[in-house]
């Protein structure tokens, strides 16, 4: 354990400072190219740039290198190609409005090198009932997993500050559960997610510098399933991530069908006069996790991304229960 404290630490620093460092000169870059949008929840004409999926992923690849260097593992190696290969996805989706079978498919194939490199465990493991094994039904769940927790990341970032900060949470309590079941060099390997989400917020947060963009989340969500699956941890994992997974689950509901959210024509939420935001009457509106938050009456922006953060540590938390029931039944 102590032997890994060195490479844990260095990785750490070096997914922070890239991205702490990187985003501004990105920022610039992308005001200069006009790659920007409005910022619909602002009364004002706010243009906000994006995407900041080139800065994360700078500094995912940069620190799992150096994790690389230490560790010599392969499920490092899944893990960066798999989570370049979202970034790629995201690009272009970034660049052009794709349809929407496009992200889910591609990250389906962008999960087989996890499979091509044997960095998986065919056990599945439950809390308190033990393990599983599934050798050919495990592949089909890499191939679903990343699609789903890429996807999933990609539909809650709506508000500034929600996608990262989400994550910051998310990947940090799944790095936890990760040293809790004892598997240390995973747990390690995970901790760069965490650090690059907690950077990058520091621009992502209310008011928002600059927006992740397809690019960006992509990047995180893949990242986050890629090391669920090789961590064998996919069931806390999917604990950890429940309020984006019902919120995901709400909006296919009631839609019906996969779409990009971009087309879709009516909004699950409406402005009132001092722009704070409230749940529509639109009936042909999908249902969001912003929407039910909203029920209760008009928050501010804030307000919202902040009730999405306490829903994320109480998550982070029945991860963390969950961990302990695990390392139990195993």
């Amino acid at each position: 354990m102590l032997d890994l404290l060195i490479p844990a630490i260095i990785s750490c620093i070096v997914a922070f400072v890239i991205v702490y460092a990187m985003t501004p000169p990105l920022i610039k870059i992308l005001e200069k190219r006009n790659f920007a949008v409005k910022d619909m929840n602002k009364k004002e004409d706010v243009m906000v740039v994006r995407p900041g999926g080139p800065a994360l992923i700078v500094g995912i690849i940069a620190s799992e290198i150096v994790l690389y260097a230490f560790l010599q593992m392969n499920e490092i190696i899944a893990i960066v190609i798999t989570t370049s290969a979202a970034f790629l996805i995201g690009y272009v989706d970034d660049r052009k409005v794709m349809g929407g079978w496009f992200k889910p498919v591609a990250l389906a194939v962008a999960a087989i090198p996890i499979i091509a490199l044997g960095a998986y465990d065919s056990t599945l493991a439950f809390p308190l009932f033990g393990t599983v094994q599934i050798p050919a039904l495990y592949l089909v769940l890499i191939i679903f997993m990343i699609p789903i927790t890429g996807n999933t990341i990609n539909s809650i970032d709506v508000l500034n500050g929600v996608a990262s900060g989400f994550m910051v949470i998310a990947s940090f309590s799944l790095s936890i559960c990760l040293f809790i079941v004892q598997n240390y060099e995973i747990a390690i390997i995970s901790l760069p997610l965490g650090f690059v989400s907690l950077a990058f917020y520091k621009y992502h947060k209310v008011p928002s510098k600059i927006f992740p963009g397809d690019s960006g989340a992509l990047t995180l969500g893949a990242m986050y399933g890629a090391i669920a699956i090789v961590g064998g941890v996919e069931i806390i994992a999917a604990v950890a991530l429940l309020p984006a997974v019902i919120n995901s689950f709400l909006f296919l509901s009631s839609v019906k069908r996969i779409v990009e959210h971009r087309q879709i024509k009516g909004k699950p939420v409406e402005h009132t006069e001092d722009f704070r935001l409230k749940a529509t009457d639109d009936k042909q509106a999908p249902v969001t996790l912003v929407r039910l938050i909203l029920a209760g009456g008009p928050m501010s922006e804030k307000q919202v991304g902040f009730a999405i953060f306490k829903l994320a540590i109480f998550s982070g938390v029945l991860a963390v229960i969950t961990a302990f029931m695990m390392g139990v039944s195993l």
